[in-house]
């Protein structure tokens, strides 16, 4: 008997449970006889000794331990443990596997990494750049947490780069390689012709500096005695300015560099921005993404603190 997974698709969530694969069928007639099943069923819900079992089915008691016999010769119980009783030892028997069944050495097939109904069509066009045979290609890229840049700035939102991978990972596989990169790697070993997500603003992410002049929706970067300053978050389209810091862009184009390969960019004005696009492309997705069309594309996220702890946990398309 092999062991296998049996999956199942839920409105919201791929579920998987254990399944016994006879691959003798003498042994498989053990479980299909009328009062064998039912005691593989009560042994399903419970462990229970063959007395018990007996008592429930009302059935002689040898009858019960007969077809025990054969269940547990053909794997489908197992003793879990013994316990003394007026003097004998009576052992608690259990299902072994919650699903049973046969395989013809046939009909196997792959398997998309978007379980349907699992995650919208909207996510895996937007995603979809990222996953060659179930694989993620590309590199996410996060700033250095050591001064770096004209801004000669810190980093602090790179470890939101974890909680999205936790989010991709339902569609890769474990990647062989580290797919997270410091900005100033990705620039000294000229990688930018690969697939991209950019954590972060220009302030912080070198990357996101280089691209910002291709997205609809750029950071303004203004020009000064002492280099640049941030001013704010400018669109192309409407030619407003959003300053806050919790707000940020979600942003896909071409990589600029290659234009087989896609950018995708989350950044905020702020670390508190850059959470805020995170949570947006994660947790409210389906709003997020309504009017991606797989074309060149940019909204304006803002978070808030709806609970009042003071960190943000919900998102609003602005843009």
């Amino acid at each position: 008997m092999k062991k296998k997974l049996l999956l199942s698709d839920t409105s919201r969530q791929l579920m998987a449970k254990d399944i016994a694969v006879f691959e003798d069928p003498q042994k498989l007639k053990s479980v299909l006889n009328k009062l064998s099943w039912k005691i593989l069923q009560l042994l399903s819900e419970k462990e229970m000794y063959p007395l018990q079992v007996a008592r429930k089915l009302e059935v002689h008691e040898q009858k019960v331990y007969y077809h025990i016999r054969k269940l547990t010769k053909a794997g489908a119980i197992k003793v879990v443990r013994e316990e003394e009783k007026k003097g004998a030892i009576a052992k608690y028997y259990k299902a072994t596997f919650p699903a049973m069944g046969v395989e013809l050495p046939f009909g196997y097939h792959k398997m998309s990494r978007f379980p349907e109904g699992n995650i919208d069509e909207k996510m895996q066009q937007f995603t979809g750049p990222f996953i060659k045979d179930g694989n993620f290609d590309g590199k996410i890229v996060v700033g250095s947490p050591d001064p770096h840049g004209p801004f000669k700035a810190k980093a602090r939102d790179g470890h939101y780069a974890a909680y999205l991978t936790f989010f991709l990972g339902q569609f890769v596989k474990l990647p062989e390689d580290f797919a997270i990169k410091l900005d100033v790697d990705v620039k000294a070993e000229k990688e930018e012709s690969n697939n991209l997500i950019l954590m972060g603003g220009p302030g912080t992410n070198l990357i996101t500096q280089e691209v910002n002049e291709f997205l609809p929706i750029r950071f303004n970067m203004i020009p000064s005695e002492h280099g640049f300053l941030l001013g704010g978050l400018v669109s192309e389209k409407t030619k407003k300015v959003y300053t806050a810091d919790s707000m940020g862009v979600i942003a896909q184009i071409s990589n600029p560099w290659n234009k087989e390969k896609t950018v995708i960019v989350l950044a905020g004005n702020k670390a508190v921005g850059t959470k805020a696009c995170v949570l947006a492309l994660t947790k409210f997705g389906d709003k997020t993404l309504k009017k991606f069309n797989g074309k060149k594309f940019a909204v304006i996220i803002q978070g808030f603190d709806l609970d009042g702890d003071g960190k943000v946990d919900s998102t609003e398309v602005l843009e």
